[in-house]
């Protein structure tokens, strides 16, 4: 299987930055996409921006602007730049990634455990 382990979460002013991380470990597979959703308290979740494995990037409207998705293959690693923070960005943020099987061509999505993002005064 494939562990997802997040970091760079925490509680930051209106106006911050802060740099989201998130590492794939395992083996037998290769990956798709990774990115980042969130979900705020009586919220449904939702994508705030992914990578392919071809660089292609997707943001939310929200987002655009203010967030910057990268990866390093080599790593397996996604990071989420956000600067210009807003209180309605805080939210727990989880890592997604879709990983194929090399063996089975299976694909499978994963799921980080979340770390809390809090923007306010």
């Amino acid at each position: 299987q494939v562990q997802l382990v997040e970091s760079g979460g925490g509680l930051v002013q209106p106006g911050g930055s802060l740099r989201l991380s998130c590492a794939a470990s395992g083996s037998g597979f290769r990956i798709n996409a990774m990115g980042w959703f969130r979900q705020a308290p009586g919220k449904e979740r939702e994508l705030v921006a992914v990578i392919t494995n071809s660089s292609s990037t997707n943001y939310a409207d929200s987002a655009k602007g203010r967030f910057t998705i990268s990866r390093d293959g080599a790593k397996n690693t996604v990071y989420l730049q956000m600067n210009s923070l807003k209180p309605e960005d805080t939210a727990v943020y989880y890592c997604y990634t879709v990983a194929v099987y090399v063996a089975s061509t299976v694909a499978i999505n994963y799921w980080g455990p979340g770390t809390q993002v809090t923007v306010s005064s």
